[in-house]
């Protein structure tokens, strides 16, 4: 009795399929008893090869291959291999069974020969059938593992991914919270200054009003006083008529008084309604609207503007004309708003047509400025044109800009014509439009909607 090579190759395959089993599936207690198996494989056919003790290595080969068999199916951790394991328990127990008889039958085993052949031969089929379906299933089993093992591993990348994305929607969130909190403080601070720039404006030009208050005040302040004294002495002259007896002369002087009480009455309201424009003009506008009159208001600020210029410097001279539609009435408007707007644009209109006096070397040039309302149905128009200098075209898109101003530096804010802008078109749904030709002049159109029926 003596086994066979192919024997001692079925147990070192055996032993190698289960060690790699093991080490695949991170078993290494398993894995060095297998490796060992390994080992005492290859030792025992060596002895059996160089010593031919075939009476003592075949019964320990066999001793050893079925104790590896035992222990294998025994083991918890190879239950999907136990298939496997099962498959080569025949094979090993015909081999051993056909040597017993051998050994102890002779006669029997010669007679029975075949059978024996026929049954190891059935064990090899059976070997190989269930090792390679079992090796289909290994290996889809395998795909699976591996199938699964890239999905756990991108699972946890994608965990992974998802937790850097939180911190750094986190960090994001954070950074834009503060960036919003500093823009909310920097509008806050825009918003400020802007109401100071605006107010400072209201300022300038209620300076450049001062002026011009002060000499158009001074007209009717003066005819009050005169008149106060040539009724003072007409009531001495009443009272010497009256001691003299002469009615007819009292009846006269009286007639002289009460005239002149009226002169002196409208004076008063018309020096009253200066000062009430300059208070309207700098305080802060409530934006209600009310009933005004368009071509008073237009006249007023006219005559203020040019009187101021007039006061800053005495040598300022110029033409202004005046055409008003008597048919527009009253409108409803923000009164001190659209003054604002037209005292700017007649600042800046004398203004030009001063500058071109100073440089022109035309000795014929008349600086002139021209002031205009008319009625369109459902819209007024109010127009101021000069014959200054013009805006070159390459300027013209910019005129209505803020702080864009076209004056030398130190005198101009350049929010003059943005804020006129933005009262004509935001505050009262008109239009502000500029029609300019370099060198000729410049005219400025306020058309704003009528109110029909208001007297």
């Amino acid at each position: 009795m003596s086994p066979n090579v192919g024997s001692f190759v079925l147990i070192l395959i055996f032993a190698q399929k289960m060690r790699k089993y093991s080490k695949t599936n991170s078993l290494p207690y398993l894995e060095r008893i297998y490796m060992i198996a390994v080992f005492a494989s290859i030792f025992l056919y060596c002895v059996e090869s160089i010593f031919r003790t075939h009476h003592i290595t075949g019964w320990l080969w066999y001793i050893f291959s079925l104790g590896l068999l035992a222990f294998s199916l025994r083991q918890k951790e190879l239950r999907p291999r136990r298939m496997s394991v099962a498959a080569f328990a025949p094979l090993f127990v015909i081999m051993l069974v056909s040597d017993l008889t051998e050994a102890l039958a002779p006669e029997f085993y010669t007679q029975w020969n075949n059978y024996f052949d026929f049954a190891e031969g059935f064990g090899y089929i059976w070997l190989g059938v269930v090792l390679f379906t079992q090796g289909r299933s290994e290996k889809a089993a395998e795909k699976e593992r591996i199938k699964r093992k890239q999905e756990e591993e991108l699972n946890k990348a994608i965990a992974i991914r998802k937790v850097e994305l939180e911190q750094l929607v986190l960090e994001r969130t954070a950074e834009l919270t503060q960036q919003k909190e500093e823009l909310e403080q920097t509008l806050l601070e825009l918003q400020t200054t802007q109401k100071q720039l605006i107010q400072s404006e209201k300022m300038a030009s209620l300076g450049e009003l001062t002026a011009g208050i002060a000499h158009e005040i001074q007209n009717p302040l003066n005819f009050v006083n005169n008149f106060s004294e040539v009724n003072k002495e007409l009531l001495a002259e009443m009272n010497d008529a009256i001691a003299k007896g002469d009615y007819e002369e009292v009846k006269a002087l009286a007639a002289d008084i009460s005239g002149n009480q009226e002169k002196i009455n409208f004076h008063g309201r018309r020096a009253d309604g200066i000062v009430k424009g300059m208070l309207q003009h700098s305080r802060s506008s409530t934006g209600q609207k009310e009933p005004t009159d368009i071509n008073a208001l237009a006249d007023e600020y006219l005559r203020l503007s040019y009187h101021g210029l007039r006061a800053k410097d005495k040598t300022f001279n110029a033409k202004f004309d005046i055409s008003l539609d008597e048919s527009i009435g009253k409108i409803n408007l923000v009164p001190q708003e659209i003054g604002r707007v037209i005292l700017n644009l007649l600042n800046n209109a004398f203004y030009t047509v001063n500058e071109k006096k100073k440089s022109s070397a035309e000795p014929s040039y008349e600086p002139t400025v021209t002031l205009g309302t008319k009625n369109l149905g459902n819209s007024i128009e109010i127009k101021i044109a000069d014959n200054g200098n013009g805006i070159p075209d390459a300027l013209k898109e910019k005129i209505f800009q803020p702080f864009f101003t076209t004056k030398p530096t130190g005198q101009g804010t350049g929010l003059g014509l943005s804020l006129s802008y933005d009262i004509v078109t935001k505050g009262h749904g008109g239009e502000l439009k500029l029609e300019t030709t370099a060198g000729q002049g410049s005219s400025f159109t306020i058309v704003l909607p009528s109110q029909p029926g208001l007297k």
